[in-house]
């Protein structure tokens, strides 16, 4: 029998439902909740304390206000004004002289100290407890207690030279001393600390590789130079970028040792905006100071890293 083939009705299939995009379960949303949750008050203390101050301290550079009056827009005025009138310049000298200063004698002792304690002694761990101790003591502190130090007529170092007959310069009130013994308490303080760095990248440094450059006849010297410094490249990197971003906040112990005297031979930039803002009441000033020493602090820390970077592709090649 011949026909036509008539074509049976097919039940059709439900379309397979679609994945949404991104989807994700409800036990990972919970989880997410969670973490922010946890994060939250971080995250708060973040805004609230640094992201808006930064914002408020920028656009108030470009306003003249001294809290009584409403603020006035004037531009770029008080960058000009800062560099023309307040003394940016010696005070941007003045820090960059105390970074001098503090930075490498700090790092060559920190390091020097770190190889010394690197060895096992018996009493190896109560000096490393006493040379961190500074670092636990405040600033204003230890300020007070330089101050004493080097005071001129009753002080503790003009005491000791005048035992062997030298007489001993008023050491905060000589514009060639005053900046060297800021920085000496400040190198005094933070040393132990920057220590404990280069004692753990030296501890993460493998016996074998001295063991090895040992066999071959390398001396203490060169193992030190080709070994120990380039695997201390890390530690180095973070003890020297810590420490100039600290030498340019530096504060605390001018204010209390020197007040940025004699004269302004110690007026850093810190001082200078505590005077223009907290003294003379010119906040827009003070906002224009802390936004340029914000900027040398970025290109100075700009600069360190690449300078480390540039060695280790130096040293790999």
């Amino acid at each position: 029998m011949t026909g036509v083939a008539q074509d049976l009705p097919v039940k059709a299939r439900p379309a397979p439902a679609k994945k949404a995009k991104n989807h994700v379960p409800a036990a990972e949303r919970k989880r997410h909740l969670a973490a922010y949750g946890l994060l939250a008050p971080s995250l708060f203390g973040v805004l609230v304390f640094l992201l808006i101050p930064v914002i408020f301290v920028f656009v108030l550079s470009f306003m003249k206000w001294n809290m009584l009056n409403a603020p006035a827009f004037v531009g770029f005025s008080n960058y000009i004004d800062a560099f023309r009138y307040e003394g940016a310049w010696h005070a941007l000298v003045v820090t960059f002289w105390y970074f001098l200063l503090n930075i490498p004698a700090q790092t060559v002792l920190a390091l020097g100290m770190a190889m010394l304690m690197n060895r096992k002694g018996r009493f190896t761990a109560v000096i490393r407890v006493l040379c961190v101790l500074p670092y636990l003591a405040m600033p204003v502190a230890m300020g007070v207690v330089w101050q004493w130090i080097f005071a001129p007529q009753t002080g503790v170092v003009n005491t000791l030279l005048h035992l062997i007959g030298i007489t001993g310069p008023n050491w905060l009130n000589s514009p060639e001393w005053a900046m060297p013994v800021v920085a000496f308490a400040n190198i005094w303080q933070y040393v132990g600390y920057n220590m404990l760095f280069f004692l753990a990248g030296l501890a993460a440094i493998p016996p074998t590789v001295y063991e090895a450059s040992a066999i071959d006849g390398a001396t203490a010297w060169k193992r030190f130079w080709h070994i120990t410094l380039p695997l201390l490249r890390p530690s180095m990197l973070f003890v020297v970028v810590t420490g100039a971003i600290g030498s340019f906040q530096v504060f605390d112990t001018v204010y209390v040792m020197t007040n940025g005297g004699p004269g302004n031979a110690t007026t850093v930039m810190n001082m200078l905006i505590y005077n223009n803002g907290f003294v003379g009441f010119r906040f827009g000033t003070a906002s224009a100071l802390s936004v340029i020493l914000f900027l040398v602090i970025l290109v100075v820390t700009l600069v360190q890293f690449r300078y480390f970077q540039k060695r280790a592709v130096y040293e790999m090649v």
